[in-house]
């Protein structure tokens, strides 16, 4: 990315049934959700919106290999998007455990996401 546009960040929690991508598609919705950019056009090469570029980072806290990485970047409606996975977000107690929601354990995951845009 030659010219970062905006940055927005996000927090995504799967509560029952400890799914990290779900965890993180909820971390990305919540970073990009609440933004218009009408005049993204103009600075793209053509005006061309798959030309923006898309940087997403997402700190998760464990089990980042079973990241469904196609998912994530089939989340973003336009642009060229890259994901990466690093350590971080947070583990925690959810208070109880529902196995018919999937559980595994009363374990809630919690993803951060940060969403940078740009040419």
């Amino acid at each position: 990315m030659q010219e970062v546009l905006f940055i927005e960040i996000g927090s995504g929690v799967d509560l029952h049934g400890q799914d990290v991508t779900r965890a993180c598609l909820r971390a990305c919705r919540d970073a990009i959700g609440r933004n218009s950019m009408p005049g993204i056009r103009g600075v793209l090469p053509d005006g061309d919106i798959d030309r923006m570029q898309v940087e997403v980072t997402l700190g998760v806290p464990c089990r980042r290999d079973e990241v469904d990485l196609a998912k994530v970047r089939g989340h973003f409606p336009y642009g060229q998007v890259e994901v990466r996975v690093v350590p971080g977000g947070l583990v925690a107690s959810s208070g109880v455990l529902l196995p018919e929601q999937g559980d595994r354990s009363d374990e809630m995951l919690i993803v951060d996401a940060v969403v940078a845009v740009g040419r």
